[in-house]
């Protein structure tokens, strides 16, 4: 029987599912990058590589397969899909409203308590998206959010590992988040849950550890650190995965408020333009 607490090699992942086909600008958080892996396995070097070299990614969207570092004792990177399933659930689809944790209810809520506990994980990135409501309450801007220094970094997480009735394994994952810092409070009143590199190690220490030792990492990383840069909407579609996706435009004036405007009979077309599931 396979240790539920080791990370089993992925074979095979599903094709990105219907509900996440918009996904994008309604939670925190919801897209991120990884761009260059060699930047993050020289900041954090005690991490082993994967078996085969990532691609560079610019539009990482839930329920695709991620790189992600479990507590198993490893400390190698392997491969799991986006979006926990918990072990005890009879649908993996619930994953899909499982792509972030909230640090303040890892303790309690059902879904999240054993990989609390027991299975931690840390998911490596260099920037990560946030859709930025400008003043006409309608547009939305996206904003791509890294480090000052443009080195890359380690979010906190969860994983899974869900067995079907065949006995197939599907290892899964999760983004804490948790309170923004002053820079993100002004796009979004969340953000993911950075981890310094020696509080990275702590959050991987193999088997189970109370919450009081945990949760005082779980705090906002310094917006003194970090930056946001308006991006083009390109990136609003998860299949597009290209540097455009990150290339910074010039911020656009504020939206004006627009004046009433009579009923029309003709219904206004809604904007497609941005993703609807996040």
């Amino acid at each position: 029987m396979t240790d539920k607490n080791v990370c089993p090699t992925v074979p095979l992942f599903p094709a990105l599912s219907p509900e996440y086909r918009g996904v994008g600008a309604n939670a925190m958080c919801g897209r991120y990058t990884l761009i260059r892996l060699s930047d993050f396995l020289d900041v954090f070097p005690w991490i082993g590589p994967p078996d085969q070299p990532p691609p560079s990614r610019y539009n990482i969207a839930p329920s695709q397969p991620i790189l992600a570092v479990p507590n198993d004792g490893t400390n190698r990177l392997d491969l799991f899909q986006w979006g926990l399933v918990p072990s005890w659930a009879k649908d993996p689809k619930i994953g899909n409203s499982l792509i972030n944790a909230r640090a303040e209810t890892l303790p309690t809520k059902p879904a999240f308590r054993a990989a609390f506990k027991r299975r931690r994980c840390i998911i490596p990135a260099d920037g990560f998206y946030e859709w930025r409501k400008e003043p006409d309450g309608k547009t939305k801007t996206p904003m791509y959010i890294r480090r000052r220094d443009h080195k890359p970094f380690a979010f906190a997480g969860l994983w899974e590992v869900w067995r079907s009735e065949d006995g197939t394994e599907l290892p899964t994952c999760t983004i804490v988040t948790g309170e923004p810092n002053e820079l993100i409070r002004s796009i979004h009143d969340r953000m993911p849950v950075i981890l310094a590199p020696e509080d990275a190690k702590r959050w991987l220490t193999p088997g189970e550890l109370p919450p009081q030792e945990l949760l005082h990492l779980l705090k906002p990383y310094p917006a003194q650190q970090m930056e946001a840069n308006p991006v083009s909407r390109t990136v609003n579609n998860p299949r597009t995965d290209s540097p455009e996706c990150v290339e910074s435009i010039t911020d656009p004036p504020p939206a004006p408020v627009p004046a009433p405007e009579e009923k029309k009979s003709k219904r206004r077309q809604k904007d497609t333009d941005e993703p609807t599931l996040f």
